[in-house]
């Protein structure tokens, strides 16, 4: 399939997003980078600016996604808009590959997290470069199992993690795309 029949639909934040976004355009691919009125992002090729209706179709208890990351959020407001453009990116996909800090509980450090966790939720092929691990993995069976080069093979993906994007993370996207989009 050729390049420009591929879709990355991401959020165009700063550190993963953002090359994720930068990999994309370099290869010829489409994009789309959900935000909202007033959320600062670093892509601005592809935005979709999401609509105040639009956000509330995926309108998510923030209680309930603390305690499955267990973690707290603060700005409310924010963090609850933040989450559902992160729903609509996984939505919009088949393959979702993410940049992050698995933990010891299974699930991914930050709000990425809350991508990784609607991913397994909405049964998607999820996988996510650990930064400290050094090294990919595949959500299977309801266990995270260690895979040496996976490759983008759906037409619409979605590309997240960190903004703390380390040289390896960069490098594990840089060579992802390489072997996907030669």
């Amino acid at each position: 399939m050729p390049n420009q029949n591929f879709t990355l639909f991401s959020g165009g934040a700063q550190g993963a997003e953002n090359q994720f976004g930068k990999l994309a355009e370099y290869y010829g691919l489409s994009e789309v980078n959900y935000t909202f009125e007033g959320h600062k992002i670093e892509r601005t090729r592809g935005v979709r600016v999401l609509t105040d209706e639009e956000l509330t179709q995926k309108d998510v208890s923030l209680t309930y996604v603390a305690k499955l990351l267990n973690r707290k959020f603060t700005n409310a407001e924010k963090m609850r808009k933040v989450l559902q453009t992160i729903m609509h990116q996984v939505e919009s996909s088949h393959q979702i590959f993410v940049v992050g800090t698995i933990q010891e509980d299974g699930t991914v450090k930050g709000g990425t997290g809350w991508g990784a966790e609607f991913a397994k939720i909405c049964n998607k092929e999820l996988f996510v470069f650990g930064q400290v691990k050094d090294a990919w993995f595949k959500w299977e069976k309801g266990a995270w199992v260690k895979v040496e080069a996976p490759i983008i093979t759906d037409n619409h993906f979605t590309g997240t993690g960190t903004r703390f994007l380390e040289a390896n993370g960069k490098k594990a996207l840089e060579d992802l795309f390489a072997r996907s989009f030669k």
